[in-house]
C-alpha cells in the first residue's frame, strides 16, 4: 500500500498524543457551554492551537473560529475539516472526575470529543506539515444544537470562502460502533429538521357542561392525530418522514376545560419538495379541524437544517481510505438517520461528507446514546477521530 509508512507514521503520533487529547477533551467536558455562548471555549482553542505552532488564526463569529494550516503549494487545493463546539442543557449525572462543573449544561452529544480530536488533527498535521500539499481549515463551530444552527451563520460569514474550500468533512461520535472503528453512508444520510408550534382556542368553562364551551382538548387531540395521516397517507415509501408531537400542554383541570392548548413538535424529511408541501399540510389540516369544531388555530412552522446529503465520490473516496487506516473490517454501513445536523448546510455548499466514529469499548461500556444525562465515551476513539481525519488530508 502506497501510503503505509503515512500511516503508520500518523497512527504513532495519534498514540503519543492521545494522552494530551484526552486532556483536552476533559477539559472541555469540565467547562461547558451552551449554543452561541462558548466564549471560553473559544479561546481555549485558540490557545492550544498557537501552542501547536498554527498561526493563521481568525474568529468567524463570536464564539466561532477557523485556522488555516498550509503546506506545499498552498493555493493548489483547499480543504476543511469542521468540530461543533456547544454543550446540551443536560444535567450531567456521571461521578467522573471530569464531570461537568455548570450546572444543568453538559457534552452529551459528544462535541467535546469532536473538539478534542480535530485539536489532535491539528498536532498531527503540524508534525507531518512538511507532507501536506495545499491547505487545510480547521472550522471549529458554535451551536450545532440550536436553529438556525452554527453552520449556517459561519457560511455568511465567509468560512468557506478566501481560500475556497473543495471539500470539507466532519464527524460525530457514534456509541454503537466500537472505538476503532467508522461508518459511512454515501448519499442522502441525516433528516431535516423544522419545529412546530401550534395554539389551539376554543371556550373554556365547566367539564361538567361541555355543550357550553369549545372544547380545546378534544380539538388538540384530533389534530395530533390527523397530523399523523400526513405521514401514513401522503408521504411515498420513498420518502422516509418523521412528524412527532413532543408536547401537549391543556392547563385546565377535572373539571375545568382550558381555553387554549398548546402543542410542541418537530417534522423530519429527506425530501426539499416533500418537505415544503408537508409543511403547507400541517398550516391545512391544523386550520380545517379547528374550524370543524368552531376552534381557532395559530400555527407556527420554524424551518430548520436541510437534510444532509453526503457527496457520493467523496464519500467513496473517504471511505477507501478508512479501510487503508483502520482496516476494511472495521468500516461499517450505515443506514438513513431521522436526526438532523446543521454539518447539513455544508453539503449543500460544496462536496462534504459527515461519517461517524465508534465510541463504545469492546466490553460493550459507554453505548448509551447520545443526549443522555450519562453519555461517555471509550477515550480510546480519540486516537482514531484524530488520526483518520489527519491521514484523509495527507493520503489524498
Amino acid at each position: 500500500m502506497k501510503n503505509e509508512n503515512l500511516k503508520n507514521q500518523i497512527i504513532k503520533l495519534a498514540k503519543n498524543n492521545l494522552p494530551e487529547i484526552i486532556e483536552w477533551r476533559r477539559h472541555i467536558h469540565s467547562n461547558p457551554e451552551l449554543s452561541f455562548k462558548e466564549y471560553k471555549t473559544t479561546d481555549y482553542i485558540e490557545f492550544n492551537l498557537r501552542k501547536l505552532g498554527v498561526t493563521k488564526i481568525e474568529k468567524i463569529t463570536e464564539t466561532g473560529l477557523v485556522a488555516l494550516i498550509e503546506g506545499k503549494n498552498p493555493n493548489s487545493v483547499v480543504r476543511a475539516l469542521r468540530a461543533d463546539i456547544d454543550a446540551l442543557p443536560i444535567t450531567e449525572i456521571n461521578t467522573v472526575d471530569y464531570k461537568s462543573s455548570c450546572d444543568g449544561i453538559m457534552h452529551a452529544c459528544g462535541h467535546d470529543a469532536h473538539t478534542a480530536s480535530l485539536l489532535g488533527t491539528a498536532a498531527i498535521l503540524m508534525a507531518l506539515k512538511d507532507q501536506l500539499i495545499g491547505s487545510v481549515k480547521l472550522i471549529f463551530q458554535p451551536a450545532e444544537e440550536k436553529m438556525p444552527g452554527g453552520a449556517s451563520t459561519m457560511i455568511k460569514n465567509g468560512v468557506l470562502s478566501n481560500p475556497s474550500v473543495k471539500n470539507m468533512l466532519g464527524h460525530h461520535v457514534y456509541p454503537f460502533l466500537k472505538a476503532g472503528q467508522l461508518g459511512f453512508k454515501k448519499g442522502m444520510y441525516m433528516a431535516s429538521c423544522d419545529e412546530i408550534y401550534i395554539e389551539v382556542k376554543g371556550k373554556g368553562g365547566h367539564a361538567a357542561l361541555p355543550e357550553k364551551n369549545i372544547d380545546t382538548v378534544l380539538v388538540a387531540s384530533q389534530v395530533v392525530v390527523s397530523l399523523q395521516q400526513i405521514v401514513s397517507r401522503r408521504a411515498s415509501p420513498k420518502d422516509p418522514t418523521v412528524l412527532s408531537i413532543g408536547k401537549f400542554i391543556a392547563n385546565g383541570a377535572t373539571n375545568v376545560i382550558p381555553s387554549s392548548v398548546f402543542l410542541e413538535g418537530t417534522f423530519r424529511a429527506m425530501n426539499e419538495k416533500w418537505r415544503a408541501e408537508a409543511l403547507d399540510l400541517i398550516h391545512e389540516i391544523t386550520q380545517n379541524i379547528c374550524k370543524a369544531y368552531g376552534a381557532e388555530a395559530e400555527v407556527k412552522i420554524v424551518k430548520g437544517y436541510p437534510y444532509l446529503e453526503n457527496h457520493p465520490e467523496l464519500t467513496d473516496e473517504i471511505r477507501t481510505l478508512a479501510e487503508e487506516f483502520v482496516g476494511k473490517e472495521n468500516v461499517v454501513d450505515l443506514e438513513i438517520w431521522m436526526g438532523a445536523e446543521d454539518f447539513s448546510y455544508y453539503t449543500h455548499e460544496v462536496p462534504a461528507c459527515f461519517y461517524r466514529f465508534g465510541t463504545s469499548s469492546p466490553s460493550g461500556d459507554f453505548n448509551l446514546p447520545v443526549h443522555t444525562a450519562n453519555f461517555n465515551i471509550d477515550e480510546n476513539a480519540l486516537q482514531t477521530s484524530a488520526g483518520f481525519m489527519a491521514y484523509t488530508i495527507l493520503a489524498n
